[in-house]
């Protein structure tokens, strides 16, 4: 059996910053895909030799984007921008064209980004306006908790007006669906936080906990979804609810990820949501500080790109299933049209030849097995309804009942093709005779 190794890109983000430090250590760590860095030879020579690194360049698989200027570790340059967001380019291109399976981002700076006049307010936004997605959704995770932010680089002051009934659906959807295909949880279960202290307190510390969170989790639920809440934040994060979801909702960014980031500082991972692509990042920014120093951690970098390895590997295993379910499909089809035809040929030659015993026909009249094979397949053309019913859409998500769904319909289609063959061959009787 083959083993499925997906391809990563891995953008070093910030050439100053942290991102070559962990990008070489990341190939120390010899994980179970093949994995592609974005970034400038130079940098990751000069880096690797500060670090005493050198060995790693080894295993280096570079897609190089030169630096504008000359790189220091730990010092800042506008004219490098561009560089930083041509590596984002090419990672989403190349996910976008399936030529990765996944692309991991290493921290970027985003004040010197809007410096350089780029109006940049993170990666998921960024990401977002590159693949044509309205409303991404950021959820981190550590082996603790997944949590997801229904706002995510907003004001706070902007942050009420900014959930509504419309948004929190659309999160709620992304995230649910993501879970099961991204992670392959069959029913997630989401606690949801409500906005306010205590989650309102009946209305006394705010509205909208009553009048927009809650009627919107109750429509969330009437389609199917298993949610609870709206919770107080400062009760949600506790062992037993984190043990029995699979994910947290946030009203907003600094209500969920202090928490997380307490939990797993430096071994959290960042995942956009939403995407048509798989994208996850460090959870920790450019650290210019520690940039060349030894001191950097490569946990975070080593986490998101086993996160991402994951969930490539979910989407694969769900596409070979589906590949499968439609081959197994195929086959059943054909196992129903094999008795059906045979019994159009073996019904036309008994006709044609109780006909030509009479001597109605003579035998130059009589149809070749190649004639009878077309006549049957546009026989088959004309019922294609009623074989789509039989065999449902590619995009229904329980494919495992396609065979099943097949072969209850087996008797309604054997005899809708008996009847049209009988209809068939009592029109040729009649222009025969």
């Amino acid at each position: 059996m083959s083993l499925f190794l997906p391809k990563i890109v891995v953008t070093s983000g910030e050439p100053s910053g942290a991102g070559p430090d962990v990008c070489l250590h990341l190939l120390k760590a010899k994980l179970p895909a093949r994995i592609s860095i974005i970034g400038d030879s130079v940098v990751f020579g000069q880096r690797a030799k500060q670090l005493g690194l050198e060995d790693a360049l080894k295993h280096l698989d570079l897609i190089s984007v030169p630096t504008a200027l000359p790189v220091v570790a730990g010092r800042l340059d506008s004219k490098n921008v561009p560089m930083v967001l041509e590596q984002l380019d090419i990672a989403i291109q190349g996910c976008v064209r399936k030529q990765f399976h996944a692309m991991v981002t290493a921290p970027v700076h985003k004040g010197i980004i809007n410096e350089a006049g780029y109006a940049f307010s993170g990666h998921t936004e960024y990401l977002a306006q590159k693949t044509l997605v309205d409303k991404p959704v950021m959820m981190l995770a550590c082996d603790e908790m997944r949590v997801a932010l229904a706002t995510t680089h907003l004001p706070l002051s902007k942050v009420p007006a900014a959930i509504t009934q419309d948004a929190l659906i659309n999160v709620l959807e992304v995230l649910y669906n993501d879970l099961k295909l991204h992670f392959g949880i069959q029913s997630p279960r989401i606690a949801v936080c409500g906005l306010n202290p205590h989650a309102g307190e009946q209305g006394h510390l705010g509205r909208e906990d009553i009048d927009t969170i809650e009627p919107t989790l109750n429509l969330a639920r009437n389609s199917g979804m298993d949610l609870i809440g709206p919770l107080p934040a400062d009760t949600v994060f506790t062992p037993k609810i984190l043990h029995d979801v699979d994910a947290i909702l946030c009203m907003y960014h600094d209500q969920g990820l202090p928490v997380l980031k307490y939990a797993s500082f430096g071994k959290g991972v960042n995942i956009t949501l939403g995407l048509p692509i798989i994208r996850t990042s460090v959870d920790h920014g450019t650290a210019l500080d520690l940039a060349g120093t030894g001191r950097v951690s490569p946990d975070s970098m080593i986490a998101a790109v086993e996160t991402a390895i994951e969930m490539a590997t979910v989407a694969y295993q769900r596409k070979k299933r589906k590949k499968q379910n439609s081959l197994a499909a195929s086959q059943e089809i054909a196992q129903l049209h094999q008795p059906a035809q045979t019994s159009f040929a073996q019904a036309h030659k008994a006709e044609n030849q109780e006909l030509r015993n009479k001597g109605a026909v003579p035998e130059s009249a009589e149809l070749s097995d190649d004639d009878i094979h077309e006549m049957f397949n546009i026989l088959e053309e004309d019922h294609s309804l009623q074989r789509k019913q039989i065999l449902p859409a590619e995009e229904i998500p329980e494919e495992e009942l396609v065979i099943e769904k097949a072969l209850e319909k087996e008797i309604d289609l054997e005899s809708t093709i008996t009847s049209s063959i009988e209809k068939t061959i009592r029109s040729m009787n009649d222009i025969i005779k």
